[in-house]
């Protein structure tokens, strides 16, 4: 929670515009086309990122497909794995999330509800060549840098879209917003051969 105020103090003046152009742009989907939408949500997330003394470190950038239609399957670590790859990734990408964010500020905007329905139309829009993300573990591990147990049901949608599968390994994503300390940080965002 401190590092989330540092990130909004540090920024104080860019927050009521940054806010009310992710508003604008989530209640206008149409008017914009992905690749704007994301400009937008990438800097906003650096500048949280660089007022929150957090650094992402990335390799393998060039491992991410050059043709769209792929699907990130990264470890889950805590609250602020999305940004850290929103951060460093150049492609557009949709997170499939758990039910329960679709109430919370701000990540109802960008992250998209999981059920089997959203499976089956993650599948067809993978196929029509849009970029997802789904966490195979599930949930946060809250282990640290330890992993949990892949649910089975996480690879569905690639393995029926037949699309590259780029595994994506983080480290230290738990730092910045799951411990209580505002040190600075750096996140490590490994991108893996595709498969």
């Amino acid at each position: 929670m401190k590092r989330i105020i540092m990130m909004v103090l540090r920024n104080i003046l860019l927050v009521p515009w940054m806010w009310a152009k992710l508003c604008y742009h989530a209640s206008h989907v149409d008017k914009y086309t992905e690749e704007e939408h994301y400009r937008m949500l990438r800097f906003i997330t650096h500048r949280a990122n660089k007022g929150g003394n957090v650094t992402i470190d990335a390799h393998g950038l060039e491992n991410i497909p050059e043709e769209n239609g792929f699907m990130f399957f990264p470890n889950h670590q805590g609250l602020y794995d999305v940004l850290a790859l929103v951060d460093v990734c150049p492609k557009p990408f949709s997170v499939v999330a758990k039910k329960e964010v679709e109430n919370v500020p701000f990540l109802k905007q960008v992250f998209i509800r999981q059920s089997l329905q959203v499976i089956v139309n993650v599948t067809n829009e993978v196929k029509n060549g849009r970029n997802y993300l789904i966490f195979p573990e599930g949930t946060r591990s809250k282990m640290g840098n330890e992993m949990l147990e892949f649910k089975g049901g996480s690879f569905k949608a690639a393995t029926k879209a037949k699309c590259p599968i780029v595994p994506v390994a983080l480290i230290d994503s738990f730092k910045p917003f799951d411990t209580n300390s505002i040190a600075p940080v750096t996140v490590q965002v490994h991108f893996l051969k595709p498969l």
